[in-house]
């Protein structure tokens, strides 16, 4: 199993779309998740530092530049998915990623503090 660490500055940046309010918590994962092409238009746009901005973790493992570097998307490159934290929490502990369980349950719990006001 890869090692993979957390991605501190997608979890900033998460933490500061949900505390804006950028959140959809409606839409389920497999219907908001982004395309292939949008992946592509995304890195085209704004490079693999903004492709890795929406995802909880890193593989220090594969090459810097790079789709397979970048694991557990949390949006849609617009919007903070809720269903995409579940589906990350879920994943991350069925395969020991304690460290990246942690990260997306915490931007779960701000979410639903956020959408709770």
């Amino acid at each position: 199993m890869p090692d993979y660490e957390v991605n501190k500055d997608a979890v900033a940046h998460a933490r500061k779309l949900i505390d804006a309010g950028t959140y959809d918590d409606e839409t389920e994962w497999s219907d908001a998740a982004p395309s292939p092409a949008d992946e592509n238009t995304q890195i085209d746009e704004h490079g693999y530092d903004g492709y890795g901005a929406w995802h909880l973790a890193v593989d220090p493992e594969a090459s810097e530049e790079t789709k397979g570097r970048y694991k557990f998307p949390y949006g849609d490159f617009s919007t903070v998915n809720r269903a995409a934290l579940i589906h990350a929490k879920q994943r991350a502990a069925q395969n020991d990623h304690d460290e990246i369980e942690q990260a997306a349950g915490d931007l779960l719990r701000r979410l639903d503090e956020k959408r709770d006001q």
